[in-house]
């Protein structure tokens, strides 16, 4: 079972904002379970703090804004998108400015300074946002559409077209994350000397520099038209021959462009506030599209407050019905678990199948059969038990007692021919032989049924 992750131990580094141009220090430190990505603007008399998620994102030009009361941080995809990748889950940012320093562009510095610092394991285990079916949205505008599709792992494919004879059509691929540092972290952001005027003037990249953007020139222009924009943007005018890139520096990849166009995808996908398994067509992508996928799967999230577990009939369970009947005393017709599929830390996943000779069908109702409620209950039940006696030594020797029942919510009738997927979890850990849980009904995609337990686990005489 994968864990979550944080930082061995904090880190700074200094740069200047692409947008405002000012000298900026920001610091990484760990944090606890299930504290996702938080923000703290430690230049602010009340020090704000703002969570990286997708609705706190105000707006996507020229990079990623995030704003709470009326407090914004800007450019935070590169950082973001270093964290996601080294499988940061848990992290406090300190920074000293309305947005966080442009660097070289890229993400190196901070997989480097993450690196460097470590990485620790935590207690709660990993929370995947787990894609089922495809997922897509687009922008019938601009041509560009983002598709999240099922898969085993996370992996990314990206697709950019410019109306440019520099660059026109480039694509990147990530497959696997541990290939994020050496293939995808160095590339660098990149804009049209067409552009810079505007951006200029909309104060976007008051910090912009030849070494820390690529910058392409594919339109001809005025000696005197580019020694205005090197004076405006401080730095020494270069004379351009001909059009194509104008760095000092080479390019890191031939499609360094569509590589970093990957880091924002990625940068603005974390903020959905879970690690995804699933894959990423993009093309064409851009903050405002990334943003907008990020924002539907935050509003499934938020929907559906747990993830159906993913239910394989061909796999060779955990627990098969003769191993549970050795831990639990139920017998026909009241064990209500056939196997467990799934065991964590602290989360355990079951299955019943039900069909029409179920005996409860017979009176419950004879003209339209239906689960009874306290039936489930109970299923969730013995399913809490099986996690809480996998935790102790010798678990044939205890039996596990229900002290009490909460917060009990049916959502949707369970009829013959339906397999439940029971998932409980643990709330608080087990003190005194004393445990509380959190249990789940699902029937396909479906919740059904919720409760909270509280249980006992006794010795047996």
């Amino acid at each position: 079972m994968l864990k979550q992750n944080t930082l061995a131990g904090s880190f700074s580094l200094h740069g200047k904002g692409l947008h405002t141009g000012l000298s900026i220090h920001i610091t990484f430190h760990p944090a606890p379970d299930n504290h996702g990505y938080k923000i703290k603007r430690i230049d602010l008399e009340e020090q704000p703090i703002i969570e990286a998620l997708a609705e706190h994102v105000i707006h996507t030009q020229r990079g990623t804004v995030i704003s709470k009361n009326n407090v914004q941080v800007s450019t935070i995809e590169h950082a973001m998108a270093a964290l996601y990748a080294m499988g940061i889950d848990n992290c406090l940012i300190e920074v000293d400015a309305p947005e966080f320093p442009i660097l070289d562009g890229s993400s190196r510095f901070y997989v480097e300074a993450i690196e460097k610092a470590g990485i620790v394991e935590q207690n709660a285990p990993k929370d995947f946002y787990i894609v089922k079916h495809k997922i897509e949205v687009k922008d019938e505008t601009t041509g560009s559409s983002l598709i999240v599709l099922p898969d085993d792992k996370f992996g990314i494919n990206v697709l950019i077209s410019f109306d440019s004879p520099v660059l026109s059509n480039q694509f990147a691929t990530l497959n696997d994350m541990s290939e994020f540092p050496s293939e995808i972290a160095a590339s660098r952001t990149f804009v049209f000397v067409r552009e810079v005027e505007s951006l200029l003037m909309n104060n976007l990249i008051k910090g912009g520099d030849l070494d820390n953007a690529i910058v392409i020139y594919d339109q001809e222009m005025p000696k005197e038209a580019l020694k205005g924009l090197a004076e405006k943007l401080n730095i020494p005018f270069k004379d351009i021959q001909s059009l194509g890139y104008v760095n000092n520096k080479p390019l890191v990849f031939d499609n360094e462009p569509a590589r970093h166009k990957l880091i924002d995808v990625i940068g603005d996908i974390a903020l959905i506030g879970k690690p995804i398994r699933g894959r990423i067509i993009a093309t064409r992508p851009g903050h405002k599209i990334n943003n907008q996928l990020a924002r539907t799967i935050r509003k499934d999230i938020k929907m559906n407050e747990i993830q159906v577990p993913l239910y394989d009939p061909n796999a060779i369970p955990l627990m098969d019905v003769n191993r549970i009947k050795e831990l639990l005393p139920h017998r026909y017709p009241f064990l209500l678990v056939d196997k467990i599929i799934e065991i964590g830390g602290n989360y355990i996943v079951g299955i019943k199948n039900t069909t029409v000779n179920e005996p409860f069908y017979q009176g419950h109702f004879p003209q339209e059969p239906v689960m009874p409620g306290v039936l489930l209950v109970e299923a969730m039940a013995q399913t809490g038990g099986l996690l809480v006696l996998n935790s102790v030594n010798d678990p044939e020797r205890y039996s596990t007692y229900f002290m009490k029942i909460d917060q009990v919510k049916f959502r949707q009738k369970v009829i013959p021919g339906d397999t439940l997927i029971l998932r409980l979890e643990m709330i608080t850990p087990i003190r005194r032989g004393i445990s509380t849980m959190k249990g789940y009904v699902f029937v396909g995609e479906k919740l059904v049924c919720e409760a909270e337990f509280m249980a006992q686990i006794i010795k047996n005489k």
